[in-house]
């Protein structure tokens, strides 16, 4: 879905886009259909892991590219793990905690000096960890992490109400993704991951200017 929010968000030529990943090869092939959609694209795509790479390389980037400026945050770095609570390990609630929650924490802690007045940081969590929503065998480290982020999502917003920075959750439901497949197999859902891309990019844009320290639960199914 963060592959599909960066494309959405080059499409009318008005925003420059950092996309960051893991993944050197998804990186590649973003920029090579971003350019096909918008040869003249602002985006810039890095190899970087928001848990233990470095910032002050990013940082300097950020000076160098974009005027030390960030007026729009999007945190949808994830992993799941699928795996019944009594054969969960410590180390699995430590992989989950880090991935979904410690690594956004590193990354806004990091950005929010360069974020002026009006700016918009964005998480994206899940029904899984939505308070009184459906739960699932077998998700419990991952919507428990999940879970945290939503919970930072509403303090942040008031830790950050004097600089003006506006902080919101999506709380997705199903999207047809590798990560829907890895919670439920074969599971189809009626929500394409183009459709979620464009929505959760719309929403970074547009939604500060109705919504603050919101946890929004975006689904139509759950899963």
């Amino acid at each position: 879905m963060g592959f599909e929010a960066a494309l959405e968000l080059i499409l009318s030529g008005n925003h420059k886009v950092i996309a960051l990943a893991r993944s050197k090869d998804k990186l590649e092939r973003l920029l090579e259909i971003a350019h096909g959609l918008n040869p003249a694209a602002e985006i810039y795509a890095l190899a970087f892991d928001i848990v233990h790479d470095d910032y002050d390389g990013l940082r300097q980037f950020i000076n160098s590219n974009f005027d030390n400026r960030v007026d729009v945050l999007i945190n949808n770095a994830g992993v799941l793990i699928n795996k019944p609570f009594l054969k969960l390990k410590e180390l699995d609630f430590v992989e989950m905690l880090q991935n979904n929650f410690i690594g956004h924490v590193r990354i806004i802690q990091s950005m929010i000096d360069l974020m002026p007045p009006g700016s918009h940081i964005v998480n994206i969590g899940s029904m899984g960890g939505f308070q009184g929503s459906a739960k699932f065998p077998g998700l419990a480290a991952y919507s428990a992490s999940k879970s945290a982020l939503h919970t930072l999502t509403e303090c942040l917003a008031v830790e950050l109400a004097e600089q003006e920075i506006k902080v919101n959750c999506l709380a997705l439901g199903s999207a047809q993704t590798e990560m829907l497949e890895a919670a439920f197999p074969g599971y189809q859902s009626p929500v394409m991951a183009f459709e979620m891309g464009k929505y959760i990019a719309d929403f970074s844009i547009t939604a500060h200017r109705f919504f603050n320290g919101k946890v929004l639960p975006v689904a139509v199914t759950t899963p």
